[in-house]
């Protein structure tokens, strides 16, 4: 069967892809060896926000006497978080077959392979098929990676895939890494009551984000009963008898932690083996797929998104590349991504939201700058609820007084991002901040006040 445009892989980028593709009408068809909507919906981002919103829901009842609410005795019940949380990733599952529906996109099952320029071998129920294309889109993602000193065994060594189908709640967990994965997962089984040691090689927590984030971040995952082990590492974890002995290398010497279960969250692995990639001499760097500026290999009519490639590998940036390589196809010229203006979101308790330049890299690049920072703690908003941890920092050129980057650490700031990437994108300034109204009572107000008070201006503190 011939199609315009074949996708393998059907996550973020693949799914999305496939959908404008067909709205520019192209006849489309995705590939996809396992669950429709691949890692992300299914066992990535929107089961972790399930288990999230459970641990949260459970913490708030907890202490709802703080709210002048008695409750009697309370107990969750982790099976049922577990299954909440996998009925959700069904749900988004087959809503995005929904939309394949709608949109007239053949499913084809299977594991797809390039076989040659214009041709995708689909293996399946010991059956293979070959399907044509003028154009192939690889979308295979990405899986959790694997240390030589933390081999998983899916048991007693597990994965993010793992950690979200387990049966019982482990009563002691030793995470290794605090990036998103990791803190967010650890917050989740912390909230739960299991006891949670969080070790990580860089000496602070979520090491990319900005310094002064890292630094609260840490106060919140302590405060919530989080053993933290910075700049340390793990040499080795003895699996043999009931639990695990994990052999970290601590700045004090070595210890060892005893724990049910240990959580690799040290990063992912690009899904590149026998997809063709050798046999058509497509270009590889460092481990993912070369591509130009609308994600053409050096192949004609084969094109690569998401993990894959040597970008930030999260869901909405696989998205915008596939949207932005379909248009490419199609001939509508679109614009070339910023990668200096992705938002990024980590949703612990706090959550984490940033975008743009951090204060270090900032000045590292050469921009002389002025910061404007604003606490939760002098809102309104942030009172009333509970929530006064955390704060917004603004980062200005201070020749332009344009907007060059943002770090927010507090309740609800994922919901908050959204106006600081498009003020970015717009080229906004310090004064164009301030002097655009905010609602009063919200935790938004603090944007309006971080920007003034890179001025001198902020009214509230």
């Amino acid at each position: 069967m011939n199609f315009d445009l074949i996708v393998i892989g059907s996550g973020p980028g693949g799914y999305v892809a496939a959908i404008r593709a067909s709205q520019l009408d192209m006849k489309v068809a995705v590939v996809e060896k396992a669950e429709i909507g691949g890692i992300c919906l299914n066992w990535g981002c929107i089961p972790t926000k399930s288990l999230l919103k459970s641990s949260q829901v459970y913490s708030y009842i907890k202490s709802a006497n703080r709210y002048g609410i008695k409750v009697g005795e309370v107990e969750a019940d982790f099976s049922k978080i577990i299954k909440r949380s996998r009925t959700i990733a069904g749900q988004m599952s087959k809503g995005v077959g929904f939309l394949f529906k709608k949109n007239d996109i053949n499913i084809i099952n299977g594991f797809g392979k390039i076989t040659a320029k214009n041709t995708v071998e689909v293996s399946g129920n010991g059956d293979k098929k070959e399907y044509t294309a003028k154009h192939i889109i690889i979308a295979t993602g990405s899986r959790s990676r694997v240390l030589p000193s933390i081999k998983q065994d899916g048991k007693k060594i597990i994965g993010y895939r793992e950690a979200l189908s387990l049966t019982e709640q482990p009563k002691t967990m030793v995470v290794v890494g605090s990036g998103a994965i990791g803190t967010e997962l650890a917050f989740f089984y912390s909230t739960m009551g299991t006891k949670v040691y969080l070790v990580e090689f860089m000496p602070t927590v979520t090491p990319l984000e900005d310094a002064e984030v890292s630094e609260q971040l840490a106060k919140s995952l302590k405060k919530a009963k989080i053993k933290l082990m910075l700049s340390s590492v793990v040499e080795s974890v003895d699996t043999n008898g009931d639990i695990c002995k994990v052999q970290i290398k601590t700045p004090k010497g070595e210890e060892i932690i005893e724990a049910d279960i240990v959580l690799s969250a040290v990063g992912i692995t690009p899904n590149l083996e026998n997809i063709g990639l050798e046999e058509l001499d497509i270009q590889t760097e460092k481990g993912k797929i070369k591509v130009d500026d609308f994600y053409k290999t050096n192949v004609e009519g084969i094109y690569a998104i998401g993990d894959i490639i040597n970008t930030p590998a999260l869901a909405h940036v696989a998205s915008a590349e596939g949207i932005t390589c379909v248009e490419n196809i199609a001939g509508k010229n679109p614009e070339k991504i910023d990668y200096h203006n992705i938002p990024g979101a980590i949703y612990t308790n706090p959550e984490v939201a940033s975008v743009g330049y951090t204060e270090k890299s900032a000045i590292d690049s050469g921009f002389e700058i002025r910061i404007g920072r604003f606490p939760f703690s002098a809102l309104g908003k942030a009172t009333a609820a509970g929530s006064r941890e955390g704060f917004a920092k603004l980062i200005f050129d201070k020749k332009t007084d344009k907007l060059i980057g943002a770090h927010l650490i507090g309740m609800n700031v994922t919901e908050m991002l959204a106006e600081l990437v498009v003020s970015k994108k717009l080229g906004a300034t310090a004064h164009q901040l301030i002097k655009s109204i905010h609602p009063h009572p919200t935790m938004s107000e603090a944007i309006m006040e971080a920007a003034a008070e890179a001025h001198g201006e902020a009214i509230h503190i």
